[in-house]
């Protein structure tokens, strides 16, 4: 059996992709928690996982250095996100 990831701590979920660009690898995703530019996120749906960092991110089209709960910010991800595809803190 096993019980969380491997014996780690158990990961807060910070949000969920909403939307996916995919011409210009950006995701839309709608906040649970607060993110700003410099965080790690890990992004994963499935077996698929990655972990990048938020080097920009916007608000209708306006750049913003943080957002919090309830929000909706895109980002340029490294990879393909889905929506559905669930983005935590890394």
């Amino acid at each position: 059996m096993f019980f969380g990831l491997f014996g780690g701590k158990k990961e807060k979920e910070l949000g969920r992709v909403v939307h996916y660009f995919d011409k210009i690898q950006v995701a839309v995703l709608e906040l649970y928690g607060n993110l700003s530019v410099g965080d790690k996120i890990k992004v994963a749906r499935g077996e698929a996982e990655f972990t990048q960092s938020v080097d920009s991110m916007q608000i209708d089209h306006q750049d913003v250095k943080s957002a919090g709960k309830g929000q909706e910010v895109a980002i340029k991800v490294a990879q393909p996100a889905k929506a559905g595809t669930r983005v935590y803190k890394a």
